[in-house]
């Protein structure tokens, strides 16, 4: 058993609450035990211009730990006009994973950015803020979506941290955990179970082949427990995902139903 009485395999109890926030397109506050992560998405009818007149959209994010999510207060990134290497991966990560499960060219030209404000940190805020920006990415879609004849989300996308512990392979690390772990993995994958990234690193030591498999097999299973998890938060709207629809209209018709 782990400081928090869970087995290895086992995530710590999530929170997806949408429609968190009165004015973005898509909203969501994503709890991941005591991780607390607020992602909104805008939509904006323009594109970056090395994509005007391509007829494609573009889908991008940004990432923030806000001053007191840690048990010591960060500075804002803003305030120092520089953002740390740290975050500059983390943002290029979440939208990477974002983009993996967009079709571009049936968003047409207009753009998406993700805003992922880590609230409270404690551990996994990167993994916490793809799942959670996932469902506020579809939403914001839904939401604007009179335009499209196909739904752009192409499939589901969750990620999860993973590590060797003292004890061996475990899953969703909270702060206690990671900085401790001798192999840090973070994976993200699709809903057909495809893998987007894998980020994998001996902190403390080496880690070998039937390791890594036993850390993808947790990531796996917990993954998949996530995207089940953001079906049933997204309900009907989640059975849009990955449609074709021949027109604009019939796409009005099946949201009225």
């Amino acid at each position: 058993m782990r400081s928090d009485n869970r087995t290895a395999g086992q995530l710590r109890p999530i929170k997806i609450t949408r429609h968190f926030t009165e004015y973005a397109e898509g909203s969501v506050l994503i709890e991941c035990g005591k991780t607390k992560v607020l992602c909104t998405a805008t939509v904006e009818d323009n594109v970056p211009r090395w994509l005007k007149g391509t007829g494609q959209g573009w889908v991008t994010a940004e990432y923030s730990l806000l001053p007191r999510s840690t048990k010591t207060r960060v500075s804002r990134e803003a305030a120092r006009g520089k953002q740390t290497g740290r975050t500059v991966e983390i943002q290029r990560l979440i939208g990477r994973a974002l983009r993996a499960v967009v079709d571009l060219k049936a968003l047409g030209e207009r753009s998406i950015t993700v805003d992922c404000d880590v609230i409270q940190a404690d551990g996994g805020t990167r993994t916490a803020s793809i799942t959670g920006a996932f469902v506020a990415l579809v939403d914001a879609i839904d939401y604007t979506f009179g335009g499209f004849g196909k739904f752009p989300i192409t499939d589901f996308c969750a990620a999860i941290s993973v590590g060797i512990g003292p004890n061996g392979p475990i899953t969703d690390l909270c702060y206690e955990e990671d900085s401790a772990a001798v192999v840090d993995m973070n994976v993200v994958r699709t809903g057909a179970g495809n893998l987007i990234e894998v980020q994998g690193t001996g902190e403390h030591g080496t880690f070998s082949r039937n390791e890594l498999n036993a850390l993808l097999d947790l990531a796996e299973a917990a993954t998949d427990e996530l995207m089940a998890n953001q079906r049933d938060v997204l309900g009907s709207v989640a059975d849009k995902i990955g449609k074709v629809y021949p027109d604009a209209l019939a796409m009005a018709s099946e949201g009225d139903k």
